[in-house]
């Protein structure tokens, strides 16, 4: 697996694997951060993927950077270039319920598209998606990509509240709220499910490197499930 190193501050590092956004790299990179992990374990005080590049901080009193560098080109270097296919199993759904109630942007995507909204819905729905990168808030994962037709960009004013789990597009990427926020995506729907619990042990629902796919579901078993419309 190639990928270049630079000191990014006193007690870090980062891994470069790329300079563009590309799904298969995004894949090699959670990889990389799970062998990383597995191999180095409390020698790493934290780990950040993202679209191209994967953080690492160590601790300064334990560790030394000569050292930790020599032992990440062993773990890394017999990786191999193309990552495994996607299995099914492992692609996390999510229930979103398709409204203008709770995504009152739904309407103006699809007069946008040239679509009815349940055109938009399907064609959003029927994707599977990538999670580039957690950013912005806790919880909030950058997903890609959305059909080029459904691609429009953010509000030209954000609102100044966003309820939690609403799920939005920007330019070619979707995104889930993970808390009330203030937010310029563009809302088109909304899940009844927390994306990001302090009290988890993993917090956030989502992780760089995981497969989404959205699951179209009706009032009533949005309702069900918790969740909730203003």
């Amino acid at each position: 697996m190639r990928w270049q190193s630079q000191v990014t501050g006193i007690d870090t590092l980062t891994l470069y694997f790329g300079d563009r956004i590309d799904i298969a790299l995004t894949a090699k990179i959670r990889i990389a951060a799970e062998v990383l992990s597995d191999r180095l374990g409390q020698r790493l005080v934290d780990l950040v993927p993202s679209y191209t590049s994967l953080m690492l901080r160590y601790d300064l009193l334990k560790d030394d950077y000569s050292s930790l560098l020599s032992d990440i080109h062993a773990a890394l270097d017999e990786l191999p270039e193309q990552p495994a296919a996607v299995d099914e199993a492992d692609i996390i759904e999510i229930p979103v319920y398709y409204h203008p109630s709770v995504g009152p942007d739904l309407e103006a995507i699809a007069e946008r598209a040239g679509l009815t909204t349940n055109q938009v819905i399907q064609r959003h729905s029927e994707q599977t998606y990538h999670v580039f990168a957690i950013g912005f808030a806790p919880g909030f994962a950058y997903l890609g990509e959305v059909p080029q037709e459904l691609e429009a960009p953010r509000l030209a004013t954000p609102r100044s509240n966003v309820p939690a789990g609403s799920l939005g597009i920007a330019d070619r990427q979707t995104a889930i709220y993970p808390l009330n926020s203030p937010g310029g995506w563009n809302l088109i729907g909304r899940t009844p499910l927390t994306m990001f619990d302090p009290r988890r042990a993993q917090p956030s629902r989502l992780s760089a490197g995981q497969h989404v796919r959205f699951r179209a579901i009706q009032r009533d078993e949005y309702l069900a499930l918790g969740g909730q419309i203003e």
